[in-house]
């Protein structure tokens, strides 16, 4: 299995013969309003940038696999892309109606905590959730994915969520090796981080049965926690070996 990191959560899975893209925001720097106006620079996103390699990359991707509907995820670029070419698109069953009104080609909807055929091996919807306390509930429905392919590493996509038992679980019953974590502490104006705080970072990495990709940094402006900050942490920890933090059209082989 190869991962090519795009940007933000935007990467692409490569394994056999597919390439699976994940959440893809794929607008041009500045296309969005900003997400934070007053905690954080007021600065339009994505803040930076697709990296020179991404269309090389984007121009191999077979399939698409969606966690939730938030711009930051799937944007209006990302939507035309898939649409111009149809690409067969997996998603969860909360947002499928959403995904096919914009014209996406869905190939199947995928349940909580049930194991679906994908591409010849399995997978299974994770629940996430968006925030701790009430930001949860404007933050809206996400899922994660537990992915299993034929010959390849097992992969755990967390998606935008804080740490939860629904983590642990797939830790201790999926074991996977391979688990990917949102990292940018991302924050409203108001409110509690709407992902992990750098402690569940720390606490994800460290609980997780194998490696860890760490992802969701220096792409969005309500996004403080950036990787200089988390290697950092990361070596105070002596977690540095366990986990992948890839700058912007990086790739790795797992």
């Amino acid at each position: 299995m190869k991962i090519h990191h795009l940007r933000h959560a935007t990467f692409v899975i490569e394994a056999n013969d597919h390439f699976i893209l994940i959440d893809p925001m794929l607008g041009r720097k500045a296309s969005m309003p900003p997400f934070a106006f007053f905690r954080h620079k007021a600065l339009k996103n994505p803040i930076i940038e697709m990296p020179a390699n991404s269309q090389e990359i984007l121009d191999k991707v077979t399939h698409c696999l969606v966690t939730h509907y938030h711009p930051d995820h799937i944007d209006k670029a990302g939507i035309q892309f898939l649409k111009e070419r149809q690409i067969p698109v997996f998603c969860s069953y909360i947002d499928q109606k959403k995904l096919e009104k914009q014209g996406l080609k869905i190939e199947q909807s995928i349940q909580y905590w049930e194991n679906q055929e994908f591409l010849g091996g399995k997978v299974c919807g994770i629940p996430a959730r968006h925030g701790y306390g009430w930001v949860a509930k404007p933050a809206g429905d996400v899922m994660g994915y537990f992915v299993d392919l034929p010959d390849q590493a097992s992969l755990y996509i967390s998606a935008d969520t804080i740490y939860t038992p629904d983590v642990d679980k797939v830790f201790e019953v999926f074991k996977p090796d391979l688990s990917v974590v949102a990292s940018g502490a991302a924050q409203f104006d108001i409110g509690r981080p709407l992902i992990m705080d750098p402690t569940d970072v720390i606490k994800f990495i460290r609980n997780a049965p194998g490696k860890v990709y760490a992802n969701h940094m220096e792409a969005v402006n309500h996004c403080p926690y950036n990787r200089e900050k988390l290697n950092t942490d990361l070596h105070t920890n002596h977690l540095s070996d366990k986990v992948f933090v890839p700058e912007d059209g990086e790739s790795f082989e797992f």
